[in-house]
């Protein structure tokens, strides 16, 4: 019986001649995005010891590869924080709803903080406060001629910036990786297992959500200009607008909780289609009314919206963490710290992150248009210097974002110190029973291999210090929401309260915390670009590929999902390999397993018996499982085993931060088959310098290359096979 190893690879792949470790390769199938190579005849064996014919699997280009598409991915990265939290709730289904409802709605605020970003650079700084001050359009003539345009009709002209962004959103939430040729399946969008065939495809519900979105980011801007216009005016045609608006967005909220978003219908998609128009059409009424002659007036102060919004987060946030903690009791497996937490843990990061580009970008520009003379209650502005104020919400945010990184700085301190004595202690236990040779060997390499042990087994309890510092973090929060509601910002408050002696400190931190957040998004924008030149930053490059696993289910502009294509690819592959008389070694490297995994998921019956699986690396069992509870559970994995009659083998270490056994916790027994797929391997190999070597072995972790452990299953895996096919 002919035999194929698919081999799939990891994050941050080297390549197709790495993976298969031979010099010259060839793609048979597929394309530069994602593709299948094997090695060209001629260079290489095309066969490894055990006689099985290699091919790899090469994915990576679906989530990365060029400089411009990770930049990209790195400014959208709030929005893809936002997504991934609907796939971490503990509950699907109809139990789960309510908690996906307010993912959704969060993940609506995230795109309604993206227009008020821009909002708050092209209407509020650049249109209301600067161009009102002469000394603030004094030689520059991209802006002075605003100063002899009225309010209204500058905060019409200045309203296109923020409608061309809104467009690109609309065109960005269009991109998919979706084969054209891949049909709908009937199970639509909301599947809630990994084996439904539509599962990957939520191509209806991201039409959907991309038509919503676009009707709340112009609705967020009709209503910022409309807080302003409206009032002043005083007219029943401007309340109506207002009101109009209002209800827009409230009918957009109502879309998106209801249940039928989830699933296909061309009732629901005509009201998300009609909900955008009304959009436009409200768009260009706000814009033609405000262009309108008024009489002469000063624009003061700033424009409204950054608060409510804020305070909007918290409530929301605060129901969706409610809403968690009551369902985490259905799960069950209770004890593990996080699970079904981690999406309002990761929403209220994505609100940090999203907050921290968008106060860094108005920070600077307000740094640049007043000249230096910011605005403070202990430092006075100087003579006819514009009274740029960047929104209360954002001085009370870049003064959360100072303690927040002093919190990160004291945890990253404290963590590798937490019983550090017993830690120690466990790991040299385990080398001591693992290495009878551990007598003979040089202690700076016991002690090499032991803080090997102590590092990787140290992710295993950040659970409650992640609890603490969320908890620190949300209250924070919650204070600065409150605050910039009532109006005073943190230098205001805290002259009011305590005087200059308290408020220069206070203002020193918060102008800090600007500094560090402009720091941070540039960071960030220079690692998007270098990612992948770079190994240290390709770490950048990793989280993307981690995330872009699950599908767009709460926010349109999350970059695509690449399993939509990858597994489609990998079933079609496979599927022709075992119709053309092979049988197929599926072997999927750290999160390479993953994907190894939920593609046997989709296989058909009469491809499976002739498949069997090896993981090493996997995040499966000691990741996902605690991360991604709903989906990736203990269930979960067993169907993965029952469907392979259990031809399934993973290997794993102790060393290994990220990988590790899948059931290994969870076996019920001896006789339990799952007991029978964790095999656990020695890293490394020994303490000693062997007799045909001049170094000792090292110590691999997470890396995994193909060596005797790796071969010895591929042999066992083949055998069962061949029996299977006998």
């Amino acid at each position: 019986m002919r035999i194929t190893e698919i081999r799939v690879h990891g994050v941050a792949d080297k390549g197709p001649e790495t993976i298969l470790d031979r010099p010259i390769v060839a793609r048979v199938a597929g394309d530069d995005n994602a593709g299948f190579y094997r090695p060209r005849p001629g260079y290489g064996a095309a066969a490894d010891r055990n006689g099985v014919t290699l091919e790899a699997y090469r994915w990576s280009r679906l989530t990365g590869g060029t400089a411009a598409r990770t930049f990209s991915l790195v400014l959208l990265l709030p929005f893809m924080l936002s997504n991934i939290a609907v796939w971490m709730l503990p509950v699907t289904g109809r139990g789960g709803h309510a908690a996906r409802a307010l993912c959704r709605l969060l993940a609506a605020t995230m795109t309604a903080m993206y227009v008020l970003s821009t909002v708050g650079v092209s209407l509020d700084l650049i249109a209301w406060q600067c161009a009102a001050y002469p000394r603030c359009l004094e030689g520059r003539r991209e802006f002075s001629w605003l100063g002899d345009v009225p309010p209204g009709q500058r905060l019409a002209l200045l309203a296109v910036p923020p409608i061309i962004a809104i467009v690109l959103i609309w065109r960005l939430g269009a991109r998919t990786w979706q084969l054209p040729e891949d049909s709908d399946h009937a199970p639509g969008v909301g599947a809630d297992r990994l084996d439904a065939p539509g599962f990957w495809d939520t191509r209806s519900l991201l039409r959907r959500l991309r038509s919503v979105h676009v009707a709340v980011a112009l609705g967020t801007l009709d209503v910022t200009l409309l807080l302003v216009l409206a009032p002043h005016d005083a007219t029943l045609p401007g309340w109506l607008l207002l009101a109009a608006d209002v209800a827009l967005l409230a009918g957009a909220v109502v879309l998106l909780c209801r249940p039928a978003i989830e699933r296909r219908g061309e009732q629901d998609q005509r009201s998300s289609r009609t909900i955008r128009w009304a959009a436009v059409a409200l768009t260009a009424l706000t814009l033609g009314y405000a262009v309108l002659p008024r009489p002469p007036w000063k624009a003061e102060g700033m424009l409204p919206g950054y608060g409510m919004l804020f305070a909007g987060q918290v409530v929301l946030l605060a129901m969706l963490g409610l809403v968690v903690v009551v369902q985490r009791r259905s799960l069950r497996r209770p004890f593990f710290l996080l699970a079904g937490l981690g999406a309002p843990v990761l929403i209220t990061v994505a609100i940090g992150l999203g907050v921290a580009y968008s106060s860094g970008v108005t920070y600077g520009l307000a740094e640049y248009l007043d000249r230096g003379s910011s605005p403070t209650p202990a430092r006075p502005l100087p003579p006819g210097a514009p009274p740029l104020s960047p929104p209360i919400a954002y001085r009370w945010v870049t003064l959360g974002f100072t303690l927040a990184v002093l919190l990160v700085v004291v945890t990253a301190l404290l963590v590798p110190r937490i019983r550090r004595a017993r830690r120690r202690r466990e790991a040299e236990e385990l080398v001591w029973r693992d290495y009878p040779e551990a007598s003979r060997a040089a202690p700076e390499r016991v002690r090499a291999v032991r803080d090997a042990i102590m590092r990787a087994r140290l992710t295993d309890r950040l659970g409650p210090l992640l609890a603490t510092a969320y908890v620190v973090l949300a209250l924070l929060t919650l204070a600065a929401a409150g605050l910039s509601v009532i109006g005073p910002g943190p230098g205001a408050l805290a002259l009011r309260l305590g005087g200059e002696p308290l408020a220069r400190p206070v203002i020193f931190v918060t102008d800090l915390g600007a500094l560090l957040i402009g720091l941070f998004a540039t960071v960030l924008a220079v690692m998007g670009l270098v990612a992948y030149r770079s190994g240290p930053i390709r770490l950048v490059g990793v989280l993307w590929e981690l995330a872009t696993f699950w599908p767009r289910a709460a926010h349109p502009l999350a970059p695509p999902c690449y399993v939509e294509r990858a597994v489609p690819e990998l079933t079609r592959r496979i599927g022709r390999l075992t119709a053309d008389g092979n049988a197929v070694v599926l072997s999927g490297q750290s999160h390479g397993s993953v994907l190894a995994a939920v593609t046997i998921l989709q296989l058909p019956d009469h491809c499976r018996r002739r498949v069997a699986l090896l993981t090493y690396g996997s995040p499966l069992g000691n990741r996902y499982r605690r991360i991604f509870p709903a989906y990736v559970s203990d269930e979960m994995l067993r169907e993965v085993g029952g469907r392979l009659a259990w031809r399934w083998i993973n290997l794993w270490r102790y060393t290994d931060a990220v990988g590790g056994a899948v059931f290994v916790p969870f076996v019920d027994g001896p006789d339990d088959p799952a007991a029978r797929v964790d095999r656990r391997v020695r890293d490394p190999k020994g303490l000693l310098i062997p007799p045909t070597d001049t170094v000792p072995p090292p110590v691999q972790g997470h890396r995994f290359t193909p060596d005797d452990d790796f071969h010895a299953a591929i042999g066992e895996l083949v055998e069962r096979l061949e029996r299977t096919d006998g």
